[in-house]
């Protein structure tokens, strides 16, 4: 009897050791202590309705779905002025306005605003309703119809138009109206000439059909009297304060801004729809015909700097106060 409870008690002890033994080591699912976590930056950015905002569509909707490296909060706002006191005291970080707002901002605010990157070059054309204009000295003798008399437009236009021998009041007639005046008049025939803006433009060729064609691009006729230079009508600018504290989130932010870019340019049809998505244009037909000539880039580094800083020259000239005053210095430059 003995023996026989000895070799129960052997036995269960065995199979309690081999059940031990099959038993799975249960997962730590904690962290090490030793990796980092890391945690999302908010950055409060600002666009503008038109084509100052039309290269930030896709990062708009790629921020809406939590698939960019920190969270983006956009604005749109309708008028650079809607975003200036954001900028200045420190409620928007980054921002997509004016170039020549944005050297303004920089005297304003003693160098808290910087430049780090040119998102839009000239979306400025010359457009005719009859009037037969292949080259600027065809404008000698007529009467261009313009709008935002007093910025960067009317600057834009006399200095094509000197370089190319005319000179407003004399040989040839400008007359400043409102965009919607001037847009209707082209449409009705009532104006054979005027220099408008996109995406006016394409909502013009759209409603004239074949009454209104583009005569002239303002931005090619820029560079043919200038081959170092062009026109920078939008930037990309950042909160120096923020940026010094949290330069990796800037550059993120830049990174994915430039793929935004790229994707535009690979995917005109999702980039028009997402911008009437996102409210910057208001309807996506109108933003697929005016992507093509609104010149959206990205541009940074030493090239941007040249050329921008050239194109702020000639405004400073026209009109010292559309620059503000002065032409920025070194500090200008978000690096």
């Amino acid at each position: 009897m003995k023996k026989i409870i000895s070799l129960v008690l052997m036995l269960s002890l065995l199979l309690t050791l081999a059940a031990c033994g099959s038993k799975p080591e249960k997962e730590d699912t904690q962290p090490s202590a030793s990796e980092p976590t890391t945690e999302k930056i908010n950055i409060k950015a600002a666009v503008l309705s038109g084509p100052t905002g039309m290269g930030a569509a896709k990062l708009m909707d790629m921020a809406a779905k939590g698939e960019t490296t920190n969270d983006y909060q956009f604005t749109v706002a309708a008028s650079p002025d809607e975003v200036t006191a954001s900028l200045i005291n420190g409620e928007l970080q980054i921002a997509c306005i004016p170039t020549n707002l944005a050297a303004v901002l920089y005297q304003k605010t003693a160098g808290k605003i910087q430049t780090a990157a040119v998102n839009t070059l000239g979306v400025l054309y010359m457009l005719t309703s009859g009037a037969d204009i292949e080259k600027v000295s065809d404008l000698e003798g007529k009467t261009i119809y313009a709008t935002n008399q007093g910025s960067t437009p009317e600057y834009i236009l006399n200095y094509v138009l000197t370089k190319n021998g005319l000179t407003p009041g004399e040989n040839v007639t400008v007359e400043f109206a409102d965009a919607d005046t001037v847009s209707a008049g082209l449409v009705s025939g009532d104006i054979e000439i005027a220099m408008l803006p996109e995406p006016k433009v394409s909502a013009v060729l759209i409603n004239g059909k074949d009454k209104v064609k583009v005569a002239l691009d303002m931005t090619k006729e820029w560079e043919k009297i200038d081959e170092t230079s062009t026109v920078m009508q939008g930037c990309i600018v950042v909160n120096k304060e923020f940026a010094e504290k949290n330069h990796a989130a800037v550059e993120a932010f830049l990174d994915e801004y430039q793929t935004s870019v790229d994707f535009v340019d690979e995917n005109l049809e999702t980039a028009a729809a997402l911008c009437e998505t996102y409210a910057i244009l208001p309807k996506a037909a109108i933003a697929m015909k005016a992507y093509p000539n609104c010149h959206i880039v990205y541009q940074d580094g030493a090239q941007m700097k040249e050329q921008l800083s050239a194109f702020l020259k000639v405004l400073y000239e026209a009109d010292a106060a559309s620059v503000g005053g002065a032409l920025p210095d070194d500090g200008f430059w978000y690096e």
